[in-house]
């Protein structure tokens, strides 16, 4: 929600604070412990804060590289796990099934790929991800894993179908992987970017109705100078910050 300067980082073993926010792994409970106290961007400022806990089923040791030459990797560290909710906003509070993961780079998104889809589905018996990336000179490539019920196997799949599906409210190009006679559809908006959409899609995995997240990432838009500008308006910077 705020971009901040390397005076408001403190990192630990088991903790990464930024600012008023932090993410701290409780050892004992086996559980990520979430604390959020933020204020949202434009056009609707308010305060955001509140705590989200992330139990995974198991944690596991897969690393996708993105990139021939490894600049990006995509980390599910738990692709099936419980979650906890409690913000203090209408409607934030709630417990179910979540999932934590972490994208890493030595470069800029912008500099390797021109796009990418990317969306995880529940399924019985497991989780199924799929990516589908555009690099910088055209070429393209497709992962699809699945992880079983408790998170700690893994497999490469053959990836089903790719259907498109109607575009986003700022008109991004969207496509998912699913059975051949499927519909995707987008069942709730999450965030909605010039350049980026996120959404809960429902479509249906060999023969199963699921409904996973999914989401749109444009960086020929991205790269646009006028979308640059817009994006350090809505994202406030703070260079400094002290901790008490």
């Amino acid at each position: 929600m705020t971009d901040r300067g390397s005076s408001a980082l403190q990192q630990s073993k088991y903790s990464l604070t930024v600012g008023p926010s932090s993410m701290i792994w409780d050892e004992v409970e086996k559980s990520l412990v979430i604390s959020i106290n933020e204020i949202s961007s434009l056009p609707l400022v308010s305060r955001v804060k509140g705590t989200i806990i992330v139990k995974p089923k198991s944690v596991t040791d897969v690393e996708l590289p993105l990139t021939s030459s490894g600049t990006h990797i995509w980390r599910p560290f738990a692709p099936t796990a419980d979650i906890d909710v409690d913000l203090n906003m209408s409607g934030w509070k709630w417990s179910g099934h979540g999932y934590f993961d972490a994208n890493f780079g030595t470069r800029a998104l912008e500099q390797d790929f021109n796009y990418w889809t990317w969306g995880r589905f529940p399924i019985s018996g497991g989780t199924n991800c799929f990516y589908d990336l555009e690099v910088k000179d055209g070429k393209k490539e497709s992962y699809a894993f699945n992880f079983d019920a408790d998170g700690k196997g893994s497999s490469i799949v053959d990836p089903p179908p790719i259907k498109k599906f109607k575009r986003s409210l700022w008109a991004i190009k969207r496509s998912t992987r699913c059975d051949k006679s499927s519909e995707p559809r987008q069942i709730k908006n999450m965030l909605d970017a010039p350049f980026y959409s996120r959404s809960a899609v429902e479509t249906t995995l060999d023969g199963q109705k699921t409904t996973g997240v999914f989401e749109a990432l444009d960086l020929h838009r991205f790269r646009n100078p006028m979308i640059l500008t817009m994006l350090a308006v809505r994202v406030p910077r703070r260079k400094r910050w002290t901790f008490k």
